[in-house]
């Protein structure tokens, strides 16, 4: 049964089922993009998708191949968001009940989506394995039945009806980069991407501090991570999915890594240019477009999800801000006496420096007529800037020296 879950007509049924609770989320030409790669990048935007990510499609097309003493059971799962969400949803279509096993570290807007779906929650262990044990735990007390967030073939096969629409859409597409985590996407959009066309390069995007698939694929057999550390909580995975494992071997052409601080700087690339809220494991493939080194072709990046709380979302700004320089910090020193303050503040004005913050220390010389330390957090308009402050600052006799900034 499960090798015969992967193919063109399983694809092509999920598509039609998936339709019933997916918004229609067509490419969106990325001109930014596509001038800075030198290649036609497009975005598929699952960002936008009714639960803020593509996991409804994998969740509702399992359910509809369960059978109804299966769904009658009522349904379980263990995920700290999106999947939870999609399971949620599903569950609430089909009529039947769901329990979704989340962390006690989720945060409570996604604790209190997935409860407007209509889900029982159960909050569990810090991190998503306690939740997930717990979850197993339930279902064999209560006879759920349990639906894997990413290990299951016919979840990967929902996920995968995204190639269906992508190569529709864009039948001559060159490369897609897809976000993995455990592999139920990459799995999906892979298989079906090949089978459409084998010319198709399929290239999964992992965190460097996840990189459960890449090292798995470096050994020839699924291995777990002794830890995962990375700001994409969404593809934080140790251990990548054994059912699904053979299929990547096979439809994978390549896998990049991303440091978190790239995932910063085209989060502030998605708002600015394109006016969207992109979740970190959503922007993998957006930063994996710098590490593609190839001219003139068409890639597609599939945005996964963007389900962010304001609380990250005003932290990645402002750590974008301050890499990009926007923000910084610097300390000059100068004597304790009227009129000091105002002289460097107009330095600065001078030159359209914008003053944030200001931490004046009285203390960081015995001798405060020579020396008082005064801290100054501004706004630049980027390093072009912030090299014309600095030198301006320079210039009238101060040293300033640049610190790190803490907002």
């Amino acid at each position: 049964m499960e090798e015969q879950m992967l193919t063109l007509e399983k694809f092509e049924q999920a598509s039609e089922v998936v339709k019933k609770v997916t918004l229609e989320t067509k490419l969106v030409y990325s001109d930014y993009l596509s001038s800075q790669t030198g290649n036609k990048v497009y975005l598929k935007p699952e960002n936008m998708q009714f639960t803020g990510a593509y996991k409804l499609r994998g969740a509702y097309y399992k359910m509809s191949t369960l059978t109804d003493e299966e769904r009658q059971k009522g349904i379980i799962t263990a995920s700290a968001g999106n999947h939870a969400q999609g399971v949620a949803y599903a569950a609430q279509r089909y009529g039947v009940k769901a329990t979704i096993v989340m962390p006690t570290t989720t945060p409570l807007i996604k604790v209190n989506r997935t409860k407007g779906y209509g889900a029982e929650v159960v909050l569990h262990g810090d991190v998503y394995d306690e939740a997930c044990a717990k979850a197993y735990e339930l279902a064999e007390e209560h006879g759920y039945t349990f639906i894997h967030p990413f290990d299951d073939l016919a979840v990967a096969t929902g996920q995968g009806t995204i190639a269906m629409e992508i190569v529709k859409e864009l039948p001559l597409v060159d490369y897609i980069l897809v976000p993995i985590g455990g592999g139920g996407l990459a799995t999906g959009v892979s298989t079906l991407a090949k089978l459409l066309n084998p010319k198709i390069k399929v290239i999964g995007v992992e965190p460097a501090g996840a990189n459960c698939m890449q090292a798995s694929l470096k050994e020839g057999k699924v291995v777990t991570l002794p830890a995962v550390n990375t700001i994409a909580d969404g593809t934080a995975v140790k251990t990548p999915g054994a059912l699904l494992f053979p299929y990547i071997q096979k439809n994978i052409d390549d896998i990049i890594t991303v440091e978190d601080e790239e995932l910063v700087v085209a989060f502030l690339d998605m708002v600015e240019n394109h006016k969207m809220v992109v979740e970190n494991s959503g922007l993998l493939a957006v930063a994996a477009l710098k590490h593609l080194n190839v001219k003139d072709k068409k890639i597609v990046s599939i945005l996964s999800g963007g389900n962010m709380d304001v609380i990250t979302m005003s932290s990645v700004v402002q750590q974008g801000l301050i890499m990009r320089d926007r923000i910084f910090t610097v300390s000059v020193l100068l004597p304790d006496k009227p009129g000091e303050l105002c002289r460097v503040s107009g330095i600065i004005a001078e030159v359209n420096g914008n003053v944030i913050k200001l931490e004046h220390n009285q203390f960081v010389s015995i001798n405060r007529n020579a020396a008082v330390e005064l801290r100054i957090t501004l706004e630049a308009f980027g390093p072009e800037h912030k090299k014309q402050i600095m030198e301006a600052l320079e210039k009238e006799g101060y040293k300033p020296k640049q610190v790190r900034t803490n907002i």
